[in-house]
């Protein structure tokens, strides 16, 4: 039929014939096949947008990964130099003053030659730990075991507090960037043990297992009794760090009790 006709049949009110069944399972098709279309544009439109989120979430992650890492270098370093200066000033400074008056006095006391010798050993001997801490691509290359070693050994060589360190399990490779902020938070622990909490005694124990590093550190010191008053200890910065690399931290201190820290890190 003409569609002119088919208009006018509308127009005054004729009733249209009936479609046949196969029209009519052909437009049903139809629809059905749009509204797929409809569907899978939108669906895809959903899934290119989180994918975007999700590429710029970890776009995010990763630059305040990187930023915190040099961050956490740069204050090891420094923490290191101000060490090192102490160390030449405070420690070896002084065992040579105490050589030079030595060798003074030991004109009329000759026994005080041998005890310059001895001064002079010991001195050299700081000289040589300390050379550890000044070559930067040594410590570069520490684990994270090596590196708390060495701290430990420090402590007590300089008197600075009584450190003991034990270790279970077979110690297991880390990622060398993971473990530059685990030794940060440490190390960040240790200062102000030795700063600010008044302590003998610190221990450390690393416990390795198959799928995870348990990190625990203890002082006897003075404690606190609420974070938020104590001084200088730098939680919610240790905290923040534990959390960027999935380690879960936790500081417990009591008020005359001392400060204790537990630190888990899973291996990816």
């Amino acid at each position: 039929m003409d569609p002119k006709e088919i208009a006018g049949l509308v127009l005054f009110g004729t009733p249209l014939a009936p479609m046949d069944p196969k029209e009519i399972a052909g437009l049903v098709s139809v629809g059905i096949l749009l509204m797929l279309v409809v569907v899978i544009i939108v669906l895809f439109t959903v899934f290119v947008k989180r994918k975007n989120k999700l590429l710029e979430a970890q776009a995010k992650a990763q630059e305040t990964f990187e930023r915190e890492l040099a961050e956490s270098q740069i204050e090891i370093r420094e923490e290191t130099l101000r060490n090192i200066s102490w160390e030449l000033h405070d420690n070896i400074g002084q065992l040579m003053t105490l050589a030079k008056i030595q060798v003074q006095t030991a004109a009329e006391q000759p026994e005080n030659y041998e005890e310059a010798s001895e001064t002079i050993g010991t001195a050299l001997n700081e000289l040589r730990a300390l050379s550890k801490l000044i070559n930067p691509e040594a410590t570069r290359k520490m684990s994270l075991k090596e590196a708390i070693e060495t701290e430990i050994t420090r402590f007590n060589r300089l008197n600075f507090i009584n450190s003991s360190l034990a270790i279970e399990g077979t110690p297991e490779r880390i990622d060398p960037k993971k473990e530059i902020i685990l030794f940060r938070i440490l190390q960040e622990f240790f200062s102000n043990t030795i700063k600010h909490s008044k302590a003998s005694n610190l221990s450390v124990a690393l416990h390795y297992d198959k799928k995870y590093l348990q990190i625990l550190a203890k002082d006897d010191g003075v404690g606190f009794a609420d974070e938020s008053t104590s001084t200088g200890i730098g939680l919610r910065n240790m905290k923040n760090r534990a959390k960027l690399i999935n380690a879960e931290l936790q500081v417990f201190s009591e008020k005359g009790k001392g400060t204790s820290l537990h630190m888990e890190y899973y291996y990816e």
